[in-house]
């Protein structure tokens, strides 16, 4: 299976439509959240992405408004928004979970979750699941410019209770392009550019 991913557009329409246009050699493409900006704009890159040809799986960010996403996949034969749920594709179980995880920014705006309802959720996720979070697990691909770690310590640990094949998540811009490690699962921190992956 090949896979597409990416995260954090922003509403950039140019950056939406190279993701279509490379998607095309893809089997699966993957939106590991912010689509919007400050709850703006979301529609502007989904309406582009939703011209993938292939299943386009979809997780919320913090700066998007997650009903307005569920609405909009409803109607979206091959849009899939995850939030503490599953789907399958060609055999292989996705699992996602969107916002800012725990919370780190009172804007109005800002969607999160509790670690410990972060942890309820991921208690779903099958085991040898593709993993997709909009924020990173605690200590691998969150590293912030002041040198903080600000992941997640809910996703370290279902990363450990359930063995994903792989985690692919965004959220803190600094990081864009770290990978690393947790047993066994490879970990990538996406950003708004094309990343292949091979499974």
């Amino acid at each position: 299976m090949k896979i597409l991913a990416f995260s954090d557009l922003h509403g950039d329409r140019q950056a939406a439509r190279l993701i279509v246009e490379a998607g095309e050699s893809a089997d699966v493409v993957i939106g590991a959240g912010d689509f919007a900006t400050r709850g703006e704009g979301a529609l502007d890159t989904l309406e582009i992405l939703r011209d993938c040809a292939k299943p386009v799986v979809l997780v919320h960010g913090n700066h998007d408004v997650p009903s307005e996403i569920a609405l909009y996949c409803q109607d979206w034969e091959q849009g899939h928004y995850l939030h503490g749920s599953s789907v399958s594709i060609e055999g292989q179980p996705f699992f996602g979970l969107g916002g800012e995880i725990p919370l780190r920014g009172s804007n109005f705006w800002n969607v999160t979750e509790t670690e410990s309802k972060a942890a309820e959720l991921l208690e779903n996720c099958p085991q040898n699941a593709i993993l997709i979070t909009h924020t990173p697990p605690l200590g691998v691909a969150d590293l912030q410019k002041n040198g903080e770690h600000e992941g997640s310590a809910a996703i370290r640990a279902a990363i450990t209770n359930h063995e994903p094949k792989l985690l692919l998540c965004g959220h803190i811009h600094n990081a864009w392009g770290m990978q690393g490690r947790v047993g066994a699962t490879g970990i990538h921190n996406l950003g708004p550019t094309i990343n292949w992956f091979d499974m």
